[in-house]
């Protein structure tokens, strides 16, 4: 029997937040108060913030000197938890507090298991931008991990460190750090599998034709697009994802490389599937199926500007079938770009015109998702290429009002990405849009926002805080490429996992979320 009665408490789940959604459960939080807390890296102060009577004892993080932060040591995880997510409450007594200006806070996060270094599992958090109050002496509660895998009984170190030097923090005076709450959560369901670890299985893309889903990958020998070897193969499920038929070829090519890399619908409902074929010339591919099984080539469209790849295929009206694509070198010089092809003929034949041009790399976005929200309006979701700490790793988020004749690129405050290609499902009934996307590295973590695309559409520092769906590797590149698809209100992702030279292919399966949740 455990000494204290704390975890004894905490081995009753709270309530799920959402049984709807898949979400994991909650147990009771812990909390770190400012006195429990102590000097990690820097010189902050632990100060008594006062008005009138009312006297709160915060520690003070500076504004203009980098470097600050504090810790304090969590106890008490129980036994039958996965995760943890990790927030703050901060306030100031500053009256130039603004919505106009910006701080930025980051949290690290490591476990003292036994027999191993407490190094070991240390987790840099993503910086995180929020805007300030209205007023001074108000508090706000800042949310700087949705979802951290620990392990069960060990201790948890919890670090809080401000950013000014971040472009993004603006606000130059003091801000005072007086609680952190950390709340236990259940460990993440399992997906199911498409394809078992047995070489490298990867880039999945998903479709729904009728209430057959389409799982379509490609399996090499690594991380490369540039091996004869690799191909093209499918596999179809009629029972929601749990199982799957024998794999078929789409395309294997001699002397090229095939990989999938976008998908979408027909007027008629077929599936259309985009293959890049990579040799000693690179083609975009389009291939088309009934049933998932038999791929018949359409095209091979001649393009002036030679993308990286073309992406997912969605249906515009007044335009007809658009995909987005992007080209360009991941190198140092301005020279990358990015636009749409459209087709009035089904697929059949295909128009480039380019959006963007001469791009430096920190300006480029990759791989992009779009969906067409009516009145014109497209709203589109990419990737960044750029790595580091601060929040310039952000991914791009991509309007137009004129059916695509004209788009507006603004960084978003989705920060906690690495290499993370973004998918996006609209779903009719409640008009809710949820954007998925797989942060790759130490997180391992298959994410989800969802929002009324309204409130983001015209401001993309606005999008709600991520929640965890899966989990899957820790190793950089061996996991990722989330692709969604939808049946009913069901949405199924597929992404793959593993460790080189074996990763498998997986779907996860979650019910999309219903409007009165994100009221």
């Amino acid at each position: 029997m455990r000494k204290h009665p704390l975890p004894l408490r905490l081995s009753f789940l709270a309530l799920l937040a959402s049984t709807a959604t898949g979400f994991a459960a909650e147990f009771a939080p812990l909390f770190l108060s400012a006195n429990q807390m102590s000097i990690a890296t820097g010189k902050p102060s632990l100060v008594m913030m006062s008005s009138g009577s009312t006297h709160i004892p915060v520690w003070s993080l500076s504004g203009g000197t980098d470097g600050q932060s504090v810790s304090g040591v969590v106890t008490g995880l129980p036994r039958d938890c996965g995760g943890v997510r990790v927030e703050i409450t901060v306030t100031s007594t500053d009256a130039e507090t603004s919505p106009a200006l910006e701080d930025v806070y980051r949290v690290h996060l490591s476990q003292m298991v036994e027999g191993a270094p407490f190094t070991e599992r240390h987790l840099q958090g993503d910086p995180i931008r929020t805007a300030l109050p209205a007023a001074p002496l108000h508090s706000r509660t800042i949310v700087l991990e949705s979802y951290y895998q620990v392990v069960p009984d060990a201790p948890l170190t919890v670090r809080i460190q401000r950013e000014p030097a971040d472009p993004a923090d603006t606000f130059t005076s003091p801000t005072g750090l007086a609680v952190v709450k950390v709340t236990p959560l259940s460990a993440l369901p399992e997906p199911h599998v498409v394809q078992e670890a047995q070489g490298y299985n990867s880039w999945p893309m998903l479709q729904a034709l009728g209430n057959k889903l389409v799982c379509v990958y490609t399996r090499g020998s690594g991380h490369t697009i540039g091996e004869d070897a690799r191909a093209t193969y499918a596999r179809t499920s009629t029972d929601g994802g749990k199982t799957w038929t024998a794999e078929t070829v789409v395309a294997n090519s001699p002397g090229y490389c095939d990989v999938p890399v976008g998908k979408g619908l027909d007027s008629t409902g077929a599936m259309l599937l985009w293959v890049r074929r990579v040799g000693k010339d690179w083609h975009q591919d389009l291939y088309r199926t009934t049933d998932g099984v038999k791929f018949t080539l359409v095209t091979t469209p001649e393009l002036a500007v030679r993308p990286v790849q073309i992406t997912d295929v969605l249906s515009v009206p007044n335009v007809g079938l658009m995909s987005l694509w992007f080209a360009g070198n991941y190198g140092t010089e301005a020279t990358n770009s990015w636009g749409m092809v459209t087709s009035k003929d089904d697929g059949k034949t295909w128009t480039q015109t380019p959006a963007e041009s001469d791009l430096p790399k920190d300006q480029w976005p990759t791989e992009p998702a779009a969906v067409y929200l009516g009145d014109g309006k497209i709203l589109c979701i990419a990737r960044t290429e750029m790595g580091g700490p601060g929040t310039v790793r952000s991914q791009f988020q991509i309007t137009s009002t004129d059916y695509g004749k004209t788009w507006t690129r603004k960084q978003t405050n989705i920060t906690d990405v690495a290499a993370s290609t973004p998918s996006l499902i609209l779903d009719a009934k409640t008009g809710l849009l949820s954007l998925y996307y797989y942060q790759r590295g130490r997180a391992g973590l298959l994410r989800r926002r969802v929002v009324e695309p309204k409130h983001v559409f015209e401001h993309p520092l606005l999008w709600p805080v991520s929640e965890a769906v899966a989990a899957g590797s820790q190793i950089a590149y061996d996991a990722g490429n989330v692709n969604a698809t939808v049946i009913g209100g069901t949405h199924y992702l597929s992404f793959y996992s593993g460790k080189a030279p074996d990763t498998a292919v997986l779907v996860s399966v979650l019910k999309g979320p219903k409007g009165e949740e994100r009221k």
